[in-house]
């Protein structure tokens, strides 16, 4: 059984491409999906967020919502609008944003490598969301959202997916959000032997995001053992691979409804025991590791924490956990991140107007800027068996759904 391998993908029809594709399920809620699809029959989010087609407020989990992404699919068959390459491939993806290129591998990625944790964690799963992909697989029989994985980047590699770039796309979409999706197709069989060799040479693979779809690929895996071929495509799940050099992590900022009974002339003192602090006349984007940008009544400081302050843990040396252990949680009184209401978390894209806007109008009385979590920081965490905080990463830019989605029958 292979890392990776190459798979027979269903998409777009030529000329096609951005009627369909679409935002990841997971980064809009319903009304959002109901009105980026508006006038849109073809767009992928009639598969991936088919509430839109029912009533207002229906259920997301209610189960025709699944009957209704099939009905959806099919209708998108049968048009040919979707259609089934003929032979196994790998696919090259290109993400273009701004000035920024990220160039990966779309490929079927090893359950029993998931599950041996070769392909390797961050992050806890929630067993509601795994339960709704569970049933959005078994309602298609398909794979329709990528998991983003990344390998340590290697030349050789690199060069060979580069390569297959040089010719003319099969697909090339700029979407509404001015990021642009490039597919190539690769069939030849000798490149595609080399790939396959060069990614069973690596250790390890790492979850950067769809830890939810991984986890839910497994458990479909797990549930037709005994039932279908083994080593079938049940057995490995939709992946986008990239070199982790050409990653994009963004800030994942936090901002705090009050200051846990404090004033801001009692506040500032008790940061000051963790932290050098320094007003700023304008908006602190962080400079390196543990260094924070707070804005607080009209101003902004800039807080680099005490070096002796910060440990070896993999874990507990990340900046939002360095925030977290030395300010939020004693002197803000938030322990839970997952769960408690007087936090809230903005992500880099939003930039820090966003945060000044929030705290400005009252809703938020504090804010804190962050350096973005690095994937060398992410692949030390998992590659230590251990878990991050909760939102410690925002990566862009996003993969499209619709693109290329995995069969399983």
């Amino acid at each position: 059984m292979s890392l990776i391998r190459p798979f027979a993908g269903l998409r777009p029809v030529a000329g096609r491409g951005a009627d369909v594709v679409a935002p990841p399920y997971d980064v809009l809620n319903s009304a959002e999906a109901r009105a980026r699809a508006a006038g849109k029959p073809w767009s992928f989010l009639h598969i991936s967020k088919p509430e839109i087609d029912l009533p207002e407020g229906i259920d997301p989990y209610d189960p025709a919502v699944y009957a209704k992404a099939k009905e959806n699919l099919d209708r998108m068959l049968a048009e040919g609008v979707l259609a089934r390459d003929e032979q196994p491939c790998y696919y090259v993806y290109r993400l273009t944003w701004k000035d920024h290129v990220q160039t990966g591998l779309v490929a079927a990625a090893s359950v029993a490598d998931y599950d041996t944790n070769r392909i390797r964690k961050h992050e806890f799963t929630r067993p509601e969301k795994e339960d709704d992909r569970v049933r959005q697989i078994e309602a298609l029989d398909a794979q329709t959202g990528p998991v983003l994985l990344a390998y340590r980047a290697q030349p050789d590699v690199d060069a060979l997916i580069a390569a297959v770039t040089e010719g003319k796309p099969e697909l090339d979409v700029t979407a509404d959000d001015g990021i642009r999706h490039e597919l190539w197709a690769l069939r030849d069989p000798r490149q595609i032997e080399r790939l396959t060799a060069a990614f069973d040479a690596m250790p390890a693979l790492y979850i950067a995001d769809g830890h939810h779809r991984s986890a839910s690929a497994s458990r479909v895996s797990a549930a037709r053992k005994g039932k279908a071929p083994a080593d079938g495509p049940q057995d490995y799940f939709l992946s986008v691979i990239f070199p982790h050099n050409q990653m994009k992590i963004l800030d994942y900022n936090r901002v705090i409804t009050d200051l846990n009974g404090l004033n801001p002339e009692q506040f500032l003192p008790k940061v000051a025991e963790h932290f050098d602090l320094m007003a700023s006349a304008e908006a602190v984007h962080p400079r390196g590791h543990g260094e924070f940008g707070m804005y607080l009544a009209g101003q902004w400081y800039r807080l680099n924490i005490h070096e002796e302050l910060i440990p070896s843990d993999p874990v507990a040396r990340l900046d939002v956990s360095l925030l977290s252990d030395q300010l939020i949680a004693p002197i803000l009184g938030i322990s839970d991140q997952r769960r408690d209401q007087r936090i809230d978390f903005v992500g880099g894209m939003r930039g820090l107007g966003e945060l000044e806007k929030r705290v400005d109008s009252g809703e938020m009385a504090v804010a804190f800027s962050f350096f973005p979590t690095t994937m060398d920081d992410l692949m030390a965490v998992a590659d230590a068996n251990e878990v991050m905080p909760p939102k410690s990463t925002w990566f862009e830019p996003k993969l499209a759904d619709g693109l290329v989605s995995h069969m399983l029958e």
